[in-house]
């Protein structure tokens, strides 16, 4: 099987087969059909929107139907809600050179 003076190369091998299962294990996005709503979503819920509450809108407005625990993992993965989650309300306390 081997082609004349060619050896077998095990690292190289390793690598090659490692990148296809690589290749293999990524995940593919499938457009979730929140995405049409996306923003309105995201901006209700800042707003105080419980995820029943989406689910009702999405119903009545959009005529789609999806439950609540699906507008909840939806939104779970979204990064725009991530960052304004963090925000406390107490101010920082101060640095034990800078007291005054």
């Amino acid at each position: 099987m081997s082609k004349g003076n060619e050896t077998f190369d095990a690292l190289a091998e390793v690598e090659r087969i490692r990148a296809r299962r690589a290749e293999a294990r990524r995940k593919l996005y499938r457009r979730s059909r929140l995405d049409r709503y996306r923003a309105e979503l995201v901006a209700m819920k800042r707003a105080g929107a419980s995820c029943a509450d989406l689910a009702e809108w999405l119903r009545v407005q959009h005529r789609c139907k999806v439950n609540r625990s699906t507008i909840d993992r939806y939104l779970k993965k979204l990064p725009e809600l991530h960052d304004t989650q963090t925000v406390t309300s107490e101010p920082p306390e101060p640095l034990s050179g800078d007291e005054r």
